[in-house]
């Protein structure tokens, strides 16, 4: 494969990952959110079984206990993140979310360095202030008074993102196995999600048959599909400019808000999102940046962008 074809699959992908949102939007009208994150990633886990079961088939190293706890947890982060998303999409509009929850890679380098001690370059600090005021102002702090609920809670699970990101990126370093984590933690999502459903959430069946195509889109496409295209491509695509192909999710996402559900930004809340944008770049291209003086060799303990899709 060319690096050019492996490219044009990355973009399909961060195509895929943005109109998921809108999926997500709609779907929450007809499902409660938690509910529709256990059916999207049922269909994820259903999914990744073939792919699961081939790799463990080839396998050299069997996986220890605490291979299995690690992708547990992983799995319940993934949850976590997932339903705080969902909920918060109930609230907020698919533009503002899909900015928002592209701070995560702005978020990665602070939690490599609370959990590995991985350096912070000043670059990244600038490249995450940057985000920060973009995310203010698409919030309409200077107009409406701040952030509301629901762009708080994908903030938070932007934050719970950059944890699973890094906690994934622990577990390939020893785990070769990527196709056997993405079946766990979508089980595990699935199965937690599942029990809090149905215990907190009253649904209507009928109207919940509506849902289905949207959680088939989220489930099969972006779930599975779209994770795929990542694992291909990223074999022949540098991983800092995989992740910035991929960090296009976030304009994929504004444009088919735009497109499909009419919504609108203001100068503003534009100036924002380009702001969040900027960011996230400033903060991928610094693997690309040589380093003044010597390397203290922490900072590259991590890659830049070490998980599956979540959206």
């Amino acid at each position: 494969m060319t690096r050019l074809r492996a490219d044009l699959l990355l973009l399909t992908a961060a195509l895929i990952w943005g109109t998921a949102f809108v999926a997500q939007k709609v779907g929450n009208g007809m499902i409660g959110p938690i509910l529709f994150v256990a059916g999207r990633f049922t269909l994820s886990a259903l999914l990744l079984i073939p792919l699961a079961w081939r790799e463990a088939r080839t396998a050299s190293v069997p996986l220890t206990r605490r291979d299995w706890m690690l992708a547990g947890t992983i799995g319940a982060v993934l949850c976590a993140l997932a339903a705080l998303q969902q909920i918060g999409l109930t609230i907020t509009s698919v533009t503002n979310a899909g900015f928002i929850t592209s701070l995560y890679i702005a978020f990665v380098p602070f939690i490599g360095w609370l959990i590995v001690r991985a350096a912070i370059r000043p670059l990244v600090l600038g490249g995450v202030a940057v985000s920060l005021l973009g995310a203010w102002l698409l919030a309409g702090q200077g107009q409406s008074g701040g952030l509301s609920f629901g762009d708080i809670l994908v903030l938070i699970s932007a934050i719970i993102t950059s944890l699973h990101i890094v906690l994934v990126s622990l577990f390939l370093k020893t785990v070769h196995r990527p196709f056997f984590l993405s079946f766990m933690q979508y089980s595990v999502t699935a199965l937690l999600a599942g029990v809090i459903g149905f215990s907190v959430e009253t649904t209507d069946w009928r109207l919940a048959q509506g849902a289905l195509p949207t959680i088939l889109y989220a489930g099969l496409l972006s779930g599975g599909v779209g994770f795929t295209l990542q694992i291909v491509a990223q074999r022949y695509t540098p991983a800092t400019e995989a992740a910035l192909i991929m960090s296009l999710e976030s304009v994929f996402a504004a444009i088919a808000a735009a497109i499909l559900l009419g919504e609108r930004l203001s100068l503003t809340a534009g100036i924002g999102c380009g702001l969040v944008l900027l960011g996230v770049v400033m903060v991928e291209i610094v693997p690309i940046v040589p380093r003044r003086g010597p390397a203290t060799g922490g900072g590259d303990k991590l890659p830049p962008l070490g998980t599956v899709p979540l959206d």
